[in-house]
């Protein structure tokens, strides 16, 4: 979604057939027949109430974060789909429960920009968004595989597949998104369950990169400090 197309997408009026209370969010109303618009071209974009704000404003500097993130969570989510054909048997099916639960992600982070796309007071009752059952059910599923990994005995690097890589990727971006949100929420200016959201994705998604490595038998790289070169170094 690019920033000039944000307005479009924030049009809650109804759906065609759309009835009353059918849905918990309502659905998206947007024509995109061309997708450059040149109405950004003075640095400058709409929110969903139609305000206009310099392309580098903290709201947007915000979802647009969210909105690498939801790249980033689909790459991982790719590299996982074309994966599957070589996973061991026994991990097959829970690798694809985890690109389920990776392209839910996907739709939840659209829903969070679409919130953080909105100033407070211009929100609508059923604008899509994020909400604590979807922070409880991360919490669900980050236990659920934590019940299976063996603990932690150092710090993780990134590595060992690509799958581990991509997750990881992911998981600094979801923090750097989540800053942006503490910013903006500290403003008065964020939906707190933004960014309880994006908290519990981070840490999520680095359960997921290590239950990953579990499900492909891929080695988790753990840090030692003295694989460092000064750590390799002969004694002075």
């Amino acid at each position: 979604m690019s920033d000039d197309d944000t307005r479009r997408t924030g049009d809650h009026a109804p759906a065609a057939g759309e009835s009353s209370g059918a849905r918990v969010f309502k659905a998206p109303k947007i024509t995109i027949n061309r997708v450059y618009t040149r109405q950004g071209d003075g640095g400058l974009t709409r929110l969903v109430g139609g305000q206009l704000v310099p392309k580098d404003d903290a709201r947007i500097e915000t979802y647009g974060t969210v909105d690498e993130l939801n790249a980033l969570v689909g790459a991982a989510r790719q590299t996982l789909i074309e994966l599957l054909p070589g996973a061991p048997g026994e991990g097959t099916q829970r690798l694809v429960e985890l690109g389920r639960t990776l392209l839910r992600v996907q739709h939840e982070l659209f829903n969070l920009g679409s919130i953080l796309a909105t100033l407070p007071e211009d929100v609508h009752p059923k604008q899509p968004r994020v909400t604590q059952a979807e922070i409880d059910l991360l919490e669900a599923e980050m236990d659920s595989c934590q019940a299976e990994l063996p603990p932690l005995r150092s710090f993780v690097l990134p590595g060992g597949s690509r799958l581990n890589t991509d997750l990881h990727v992911a998981r600094t971006v979801c923090r750097r998104a989540e800053r942006c949100c503490v910013r903006l929420a500290q403003a008065g200016q964020a939906d707190p369950h933004a960014v309880r959201y994006l908290n519990r994705l981070s840490d999520a998604l680095f359960v997921w990169s290590r239950w990953a490595a579990a499900l492909l038998g891929t080695p988790e790289l753990l840090w030692e400090p003295d694989a460092s070169a000064s750590g390799k170094a002969p004694p002075a």
